[in-house]
């Protein structure tokens, strides 16, 4: 039997162990994995593009257990009030194949790509770093800002949307968290200026310049999370020539990140390396860091194998028969038995 896991049931495991818990634990399991980086077969992900947005899966496996995503980017789909990118996935065994876990990764992912950004903050940002800037205040940008406060102690946001719906969204959310402050900016300029820290989590599928190098101060981290496909970036290409960045994995980011405006040599740091200790993050005060974030398979690997833990741990979750389990394995087809009580003596129910 597979364990199935839905949206609601996400919700109810970040509800009962907190959202801020929940990146705090999702940010341990992904650094964990990265850790043992070679274990992990590796690629990028399988992307299907069309007029409207883009199909992709992202598979990887360790060994042990294997993972993939399926995960759409249509950026117009908010005009017809549906997301602009939802997710869902699968855990199996690798030695027999069987899934042992389908779940939903929309919200999941939200999450991930919020304890990501954190994790990769805590080695590059400035260590008194308490001032973020969040241009894009859409669907992932309360997970950013909880992650920032949880792992980083982050105090005080400046937000910035061209839609101010979104902004006012965003600022409404996080009243519930009254440590932390929310300051409505008037422009991106504005929202810079004087941060610590800077997320870019904006949804146009276009070559964008968000940020641009006047802008960029001495010791700023820049974590660009919005430029994750090719013909999608958010940053000026001279901001990434005069910093450190930071990738998940090279291969993909090549394809999909804002370095895909750069030379195919241009000098990338991959985050394993930093968790491994072969070199370190921020190399001085002064020095500008960008993470080039773009998604990779094994923080999703990461994220189910943490749900599943979560769901097992609080018994949450439904016991589904999505492969067949008939009583003879050679006997496939005695499971559309014309005989419905025969048929149905032999079928395993759904606990």
């Amino acid at each position: 039997m597979t364990l199935f896991v839905d949206v609601d049931h996400v919700a109810r495991l970040f509800a009962k162990v907190g959202i801020r818990r929940a990146i705090r634990e999702m940010a341990a399991y992904i650094k964990a994995d990265y850790s043992r980086w070679a274990q992990f077969d590796k690629s990028p992900r399988t992307a299907n593009h069309s007029a409207d947005g883009v199909i992709e899966l992202m598979p990887t496996d360790d060994g042990q257990q294997y993972s993939f995503k399926y995960v759409n980017g249509h950026p117009d789909n908010g005009q017809r009030n549906l997301l602009t990118v939802m997710a869902f996935g699968v855990l199996a065994d690798v030695h027999s194949g069987y899934p042992t876990l389908l779940s939903e990764l929309t919200l999941t992912t939200a999450v991930r790509t919020a304890a990501t950004s954190a994790l990769v903050a805590k080695s590059l940002a400035r260590p008194d770093a308490s001032i973020m800037a969040i241009i894009g205040n859409g669907a992932q940008s309360e997970f950013q800002a909880l992650a920032f406060h949880e792992m980083l102690s982050i105090k005080e946001l400046r937000i910035f949307d061209i839609d101010r719906e979104a902004s006012l969204k965003l600022k409404h959310n996080l009243s519930a968290f009254p440590d932390i402050k929310v300051i409505l900016a008037s422009s991106v300029q504005d929202a810079v200026k004087g941060a610590h820290i800077v997320t870019t989590v904006t949804a146009d599928k276009a070559y964008a310049t968000i940020l641009t190098p006047e802008m960029i101060e001495p010791g700023m981290h820049i974590n660009a999370v919005g430029g994750d496909c090719p013909g999608k970036t958010e940053l000026h290409a001279d901001i990434l020539r005069s910093a450190r960045v930071i990738v998940e994995f090279e291969a993909q980011t090549r394809i999909e990140g804002d370095i895909q405006q750069l030379e195919p040599d241009f000098p990338v740091v991959e985050f394993f390396r930093i968790v491994q200790g072969e070199v370190p993050g921020r190399e001085s005060d002064a020095q500008v860091t960008v993470f080039d974030s773009v998604g990779f398979a094994l923080e999703d690997f990461s994220s189910l194998r943490y749900v599943h833990d979560l769901a097992r741990e609080h018994s949450i979750g439904e016991r589904i028969h999505l492969v067949p389990t008939p009583a003879n394995i050679k006997n496939l087809y005695q499971l559309l038995d014309p005989q419905p009580a025969t048929a149905a003596s032999r079928l395993r129910t759904v606990s």
